[in-house]
């Protein structure tokens, strides 16, 4: 339970030992957390592998992950007779056990996948997404009513396979500010995020929030909503120094070196420097800190740099 009780008291801030990593898709027998993901039922069959169980279609031109095309609610009345998946359907959590049974003593975090406001873009295209949230709010609100709720049945079977965190991520930022008004976003989506959290904490598991681009405006809202963790992975986008000074103490941070920058370009001496820093400013004495490692090709991070990386982190704490 070393790795466990690492990162558990890093959170709490009682950390007196060792910083902790999360190798999030490579070297994972190095890495202090573990994410464990669902899966669609064992009876889902599309007439193409592109096909979500959600009904929109995957198309990717490069090793992105691509986006969402023939999105199923394309007018409203589509959501009248749209039927989302069953979360209880059988064969979702097969995978998660033996992940867990693999990974046994590390800190576990479910993981909810893209969640929220992007997966609903996935329903209903961004573009219209954006739109209905100014011109026609009741219909967006009920469509990510379907999407919370559901995630809210995945979080409560997580708690029972006795994971410790549950990871969310949703991006809000473009690189200056909020993709919509932050009055907006806190009257429509934060009290969705409180009530996710609210379950998240009474079934005794922490909350591990992921979101790109510059979201400063709702940090502050999202750390009252109960937000444990957050994995920013563009740290110099919101100015390390700022989020030093603002919420140090207060929240953990998971952040990489870098995405848009270092991780990319940067020599060695510069990556090591960076992992002191964010180890220095965003940790305090007891905790607040965790590396984050991740193998990055599709934005042209090469093996040189992820070595250098691995062992900046590696090193250093």
């Amino acid at each position: 339970m070393e790795s466990y009780k690492l990162v558990k008291d890093t959170i709490q801030f009682r950390n007196l030992s060792k910083t902790p990593l999360f190798y999030l898709n490579r070297d994972k027998q190095r890495s202090d957390i573990i994410m464990v993901g669902y899966t669609v039922p064992c009876d889902f069959n599309p007439i193409r592998p592109t096909i979500s169980e959600w009904g929109y279609e995957w198309e990717s031109l490069n090793s992105t992950m691509g986006q969402s095309h023939n999105r199923p609610i394309k007018e409203w009345s589509d959501l009248e007779t749209f039927v989302p998946p069953e979360p209880f359907s059988i064969g979702r959590f097969e995978s998660a056990k033996h992940t867990i049974k693999e990974y046994k003593g590390k800190y576990l975090i479910g993981d909810l996948g893209i969640t929220g406001f992007n997966h609903v873009t996935f329903l209903r295209g961004f573009e219209n997404t954006l739109e209905d949230i100014y011109l026609d709010r009741e219909n967006i609100e009920r469509l990510l009513d379907v999407v919370v709720d559901f995630e809210c049945e995945i979080i409560r079977q997580f708690a029972e396979c006795k994971v410790h965190g549950i990871a969310f991520g949703d991006d809000w930022g473009t690189q200056r500010s909020l993709m919509i008004s932050p009055v907006l976003w806190e009257e429509i989506f934060l009290p969705k995020y409180i009530k996710q959290f609210q379950l998240v904490h009474s079934l005794g598991m922490d909350v591990y929030f992921h979101s790109c681009g510059y979201v400063y405006d709702i940090i502050p809202q999202l750390i009252k909503a109960g937000v444990d963790i957050f994995n920013f992975n563009q740290p110099d986008l919101l100015n390390i120094d700022r989020l030093k000074d603002d919420f140090a103490g207060k929240v953990n941070f998971c952040c990489p070196i870098d995405h848009q920058r270092l991780a990319i370009n940067g020599t060695k001496s510069e990556i090591f420097n960076y992992a002191k820093k964010l180890k220095d400013k965003l940790g305090i004495i007891k905790g607040g800190f965790i590396g984050f490692i991740e193998y990055y090709p599709s934005l042209n991070m090469d093996e040189e740099h992820y070595k250098w990386i691995c062992e900046a982190f590696e090193t250093l704490f």
